[in-house]
């Protein structure tokens, strides 16, 4: 399966509801429900320590405004980016919210996901 296969409608329909779970558990520091969406491929690049360690510590992603501002998605090979607008409850200006979506082993999973 392709993701691109897919409609615009049909990809936001899935990516809006992941998004906003991954605010909600960043917020609240729960690390493992924060990443239970993820590909084996992210899972397997990352340092698990090191990023629990930024997680538990980053004011920015423990701060998050709930709502965001969809942006669009940038569709290449077998994964779509979904863009985002992001506030936070403790610093001033907006951040740019990105995560990449995929097919692996017929679900659809999170391949990459920052907010910078």
């Amino acid at each position: 399966m392709n993701i691109n296969d897919k409609s615009d409608e049909e990809i936001l329909e899935i990516a809006h509801p992941m998004w906003d779970e991954l605010v909600q558990f960043s917020n609240k520091g729960q690390y493992g429900k924060f990443i239970r969406k993820f590909s084996y491929e992210l899972l397997l690049g990352l340092n698990e320590v090191e990023l629990g360690k930024q997680f538990a510590h980053s004011e920015l992603s423990r701060n998050l405004v709930e709502e965001r501002d969809f942006l669009g998605l940038i569709r290449r090979g077998e994964h779509v980016t979904v863009l985002y607008r992001m506030r936070s409850t403790t610093k001033e200006g907006e951040w740019l919210g990105r995560m990449v979506l995929g097919y692996e082993k017929g679900e659809v999973r999170i391949f990459a996901v920052s907010i910078f």
